[in-house]
């Protein structure tokens, strides 16, 4: 069928659903299960519900399901892609469908980076108005109907909640249901799905009027009581955050206060000035939802828009909370989920552009230190993938060497890490350099480097220590130890630690000399990963009971 399989290719796709009729009529069918997302929501920290203003990201592009609904992969050539997750929360996929089911490798990227992803529910026009009259006027059973398939949606499909939009005047008696649903629709999500969130547009006022507030207050209150939060529309003033603030009270962690990055009507600011609008809304401690990010794509273009993608976020990046990774293994490298090439243990092994968000690896954090580091990434060179992280950067006059913070960690040490690196040094003099990896603790009176003699760091920093050959045992999965290969040189390192929480991964440039001269870096990391060792050492859980469907034999 034409809504489940690309007509031109057979290819899988997803899709959408138009219609109250459809959205009821909706059962799992065997067509759809290449939509499901197969990646769980990994755990990161601080979690969502903690007491600290979050980010959500509203994706909104020229309709929605474009090369991003081919789930198997596209040959797109200069693909959208978001891949700055450490900075955000929440992930909305959004489109003017009635309801929209977030593409599956959108789903799959951000969990696999700890993002929960939401689908959007949307009414608008008169077709809006005859469709919220059928559900929400005709009472209790006509929109449990509605909130029990939204919730069965999100379970089948293994995304965590809805963002609803009704953007058409209501009835007396649909505006005085709409609270009933938003509650009914809130307690489905929540026992369907775990984590699940219900997040309320601000367009109804209780009389049942269509008018944005660009606040909360007394007249979309009750909206916000009913669900897990609001996003608020976009031109807003500086006293309106205020009273804001004043009634959400304790929930002020639940408005999201909409930012359109294009800047369309009265707003503070948009496109590069976005941060002018974020800085006011923290001020307030409120929770920002920046809509259309996509921006940097459609209005600067395609070409250079990694550059101009970093620009965006980096000018974001004070006023973003980032978030630490609390699990092990943390093995990535560093693929975009797109290409120019792909490559694999360092050779490019098939020319030519491809899109694929579900392959998609972990995001480290992108520090930026003005003039004096850039992260990038790099899609001319790969060890995996598509891409590279490039660390371009100057060691000042005097100075030894410059740390790359990639990951905030937050967890207990097991007794024994090991840690593997492959990296490639470009530039005149690649031999001036060498590159380590550094990590670091949180400060504790009683934590140690495995050695029973060694003192506690006074900063907490260790070097592991360097292995030429992996141990027996593990030979062959830590091949990684002298895989280097197409100019990668190839790292492997052990810690062990006693009674210590890990805090930040880094990797370390140093001069071989010391210099009196600035000198200029740069570093491509193909591969970085974090292994417990006794995890590592156990074998595999058996795979029982394998089956296959949908094949198509070529």
């Amino acid at each position: 069928p034409a809504k489940y399989f690309d007509t031109k290719t057979t290819e899988p796709i997803s899709f959408f659903l138009s219609g109250l009729e459809e959205l009821l009529a909706w059962q799992p069918n065997s067509n759809d299960e290449f939509n499901v997302s197969a990646v769980p929501l990994a755990k990161r920290q601080p979690p969502l519900q903690s007491r600290r203003p979050r980010t959500l990201v509203c994706h909104d592009m020229r309709g929605g399901y474009l090369e991003d609904r081919f789930i198997q992969g596209s040959a797109t050539r200069n693909p959208y892609v978001f891949y700055h997750w450490r900075y955000i929360d929440i992930f909305v996929y959004f489109s003017h469908h009635t309801v929209t089911i977030p593409p599956v490798v959108w789903t799959n990227a951000a969990h696999r980076n700890g993002v929960p992803v939401l689908g959007t529910f949307i009414t608008e026009w008169t077709d809006g108005e005859k469709l919220c009259e059928a559900f929400l006027a005709a009472g209790e059973e006509a929109y449990g109907a509605v909130a029990e398939q939204l919730a069965r949606i999100a379970q089948h499909f293994r995304f965590d909640g809805w963002l609803v939009n009704i953007e058409n005047k209501l009835s007396a008696a649909a505006v005085g249901n709409l609270p009933l649903f938003l509650r009914d629709l809130t307690a489905r999500v929540h026992s369907a799905v775990p984590g699940g969130l219900v997040i309320w547009y601000d367009s109804i006022l209780k009389d049942g009027t269509l008018r944005w507030q660009n606040e909360l207050n007394d007249e979309n209150r009750m909206f916000f009581d009913a669900c897990d939060g609001l996003f608020t529309n976009y031109n807003w003033k500086e006293e309106q955050l205020e009273r804001t603030q004043r009634l959400a009270g304790p929930r002020q962690n639940d408005v999201y206060v909409g930012i359109d990055v294009f800047a369309r009507g009265d707003v503070i600011g948009g496109g590069f000035d976005t941060d002018k609008s974020l800085r006011l809304i923290r001020q307030f401690g409120l929770s920002a939802a920046i809509f259309a990010p996509g921006w940097v794509y459609e209005h600067l273009g395609k070409e250079n828009f990694l550059q101009n993608e970093n620009r965006f976020w980096g000018l974001l990046a004070e006023y973003l909370p980032t978030h630490s990774i609390c699990t092990l293994p943390l093995t990535t490298s560093f693929s975009l989920g797109m290409g120019t090439s792909t490559f694999l243990d360092g050779k490019d092994e098939e020319s030519g552009p491809w899109y694929d968000l579900s392959a998609q690896d972990i995001q480290p954090l992108y520090p930026e230190l003005q003039g004096r580091l850039s992260t990038s990434c790099c899609l001319q060179d790969a060890w995996c993938g598509g891409s590279s992280l490039q660390l371009q950067g100057t060691i000042p006059p005097g100075e030894e060497r410059v740390a790359v913070r990639l990951f905030s960690l937050q967890m207990p040490a097991p007794p024994k890490l090991f840690l593997t690196l492959l990296y490639k040094l470009e530039g005149p003099q690649p031999d001036d350099f060498t590159v380590a990896l550094e990590v670091t603790t949180w400060d504790s009176g009683t934590c140690l480097e495995g050695n029973p003699t060694s003192l506690p760091e006074p900063n907490g920093r260790y070097y592991p220590r360097f292995l030429p050959a992996p141990p027996p045992g593990l030979a062959r999965l830590l091949a990684a130890c002298r895989r280097g290969s197409h100019g990668w040189t190839s790292r492997c390192y052990e810690l062990e630690l006693q009674d210590c929480s890990l805090r930040d991964l880094s990797v370390i440039v140093s001069r071989q000399q010391p210099s009196l001269e600035e000198t200029s870096f740069t570093c491509l990391l193909g591969e970085v990963r974090v292994l417990d060792t006794a995890s590592v050492a156990a074998s595999p859980p058996q795979v029982l009971g394998v089956t296959a469907s949908q094949l198509w034999w070529q």
